[in-house]
């Protein structure tokens, strides 16, 4: 098996048409409603490797989503990769880049077709862990919001 055509995947995602002060631009919407819709995959996936790459892609859009938000960093400032950026623009959130960047090369052997190295409890993992950083980011990028998104995905990955 080889997802090395998910991290490219254009999904059809409605995205809000009204715009204003208060409301999240258009493309930091786009992002997040991918990153719900990975989160979806990987709940719904049965395979380790599976669960374990659409979870990091759900981490990494929403990631996207506050450097959009936020701005990228200066190129002086070094940081190439998202995890790098969000540090950068959103320190609070340094400690999930850390987490999700030492990820990176587990789902680069997932990409290259190794899935075998995948082991289902740090799947879970990191499906658990990209719907905690979703919703911190959620909180972020709209704090008047409260927590009002459905964790829909929640009760499926747990069966």
């Amino acid at each position: 098996m080889t997802l090395k055509h998910t991290a490219r995947r254009r999904t059809s995602v409605p995205v809000p048409a009204e715009t204003g002060p208060d409301v999240v631009p258009a493309p930091v919407a786009r992002l997040l409603a991918l990153a719900d819709a990975e989160l979806a995959e990987a709940a719904a996936a049965t395979d380790p490797a599976e669960r374990f790459v659409h979870a990091h892609l759900s981490a990494l859009r929403s990631a996207a989503a506050v450097v959009e938000l936020r701005g990228r960093p200066s190129p002086r400032s070094g940081a190439r990769t998202v995890w790098e950026m969000l540090a950068k623009v959103e320190p609070q959130l340094a400690a999930w880049s850390v987490y999700f960047a030492s990820g990176a090369r587990l789902r680069a052997a997932v990409d290259a077709g190794h899935g075998e190295a995948v082991r289902a409890s740090r799947a879970a993992e990191l499906v658990a862990c990209a719907e905690d950083f979703r919703d911190e980011v959620a909180i972020l990028v709209e704090p008047d919001a409260g927590f009002a998104r459905p964790l829909r995905w929640a009760s499926t990955a747990a069966s």
